[in-house]
């Protein structure tokens, strides 16, 4: 058994899981609302147009668990619930801004090229 192959196979199927979360759409937009400061649920979810109560809930729970983003509550009345990046994902909304400028940079190149593929393939 060549315990090299299997390492290796290993460690790409746990990077390709880190690169599946941290790419999903969902998670690249809570990091980016969270990059400025602190947010409230609700504030998050207007800043993130278009998610479900549902899977904003899903999705700061995993960032919480992978360690990137922190759930603190106030204790008041009612008590308030504040979601703030950590280092680890004050680190990835660094790339994800990166990313970000790179598309709207490069939009308008890439539809241009989708028109004339999609011409060619009519």
């Amino acid at each position: 058994m060549d315990v090299t192959v299997s390492h290796t196979e290993a460690d790409c199927r746990g990077v390709s899981e880190i690169l599946s979360r941290v790419g999903d759409k969902w998670t690249i937009q809570v990091v980016v609302s969270l990059r400025l400061g602190a947010l409230r649920f609700n504030e998050l979810k207007r800043q993130v147009g278009g998610i479900s109560q549902q899977m904003l809930t899903r999705t700061l729970k995993t960032l919480e668990r992978d360690g990137m983003v922190e759930r603190t509550v106030r204790h008041s009345t009612p008590p308030q619930v504040e979601y703030t990046l950590t280092p680890l994902g004050h680190s990835l909304s660094e790339t994800v801004r990166q990313l970000a400028d790179w598309a709207a940079t490069h939009r308008g190149k890439i539809e241009e090229h989708r028109v004339q593929y999609d011409a060619r393939q009519s």
